[in-house]
């Protein structure tokens, strides 16, 4: 699970990159994943230190990025709201 999941964030960051807006994404999600994976850190840090930590921060890390990228583009689709469409 965390292999796929490792491997889908950077193409949902990517698309988070290039779209410059939140349509069809929910920061709930974002901060629930994000949770998961800081409860799985904990978890490998008091009870079972092994590589698989570095699974979970590298997926954390990531989630973080497009929970950043989420904020930006919120700010931008703010922007977009805001700007009066000039017909020609």
């Amino acid at each position: 699970m965390l292999l796929c999941f490792g491997f889908a964030w950077p193409f949902n960051i990517y698309k988070s990159l290039k779209s410059r807006t939140n349509k069809g994404k929910s920061v709930l999600f974002l901060v629930v994943i994000f949770l998961g994976y800081i409860a799985g850190i904990t978890h490998k840090i008091l009870y079972n230190k092994d590589i698989v930590l570095v699974c979970y921060v590298i997926n954390t890390t990531m989630v973080f990025i497009d929970i950043c990228l989420y904020v930006r583009n919120s700010r931008l689709d703010s922007k977009k709201a805001s700007t009066p469409i000039l017909k020609t």
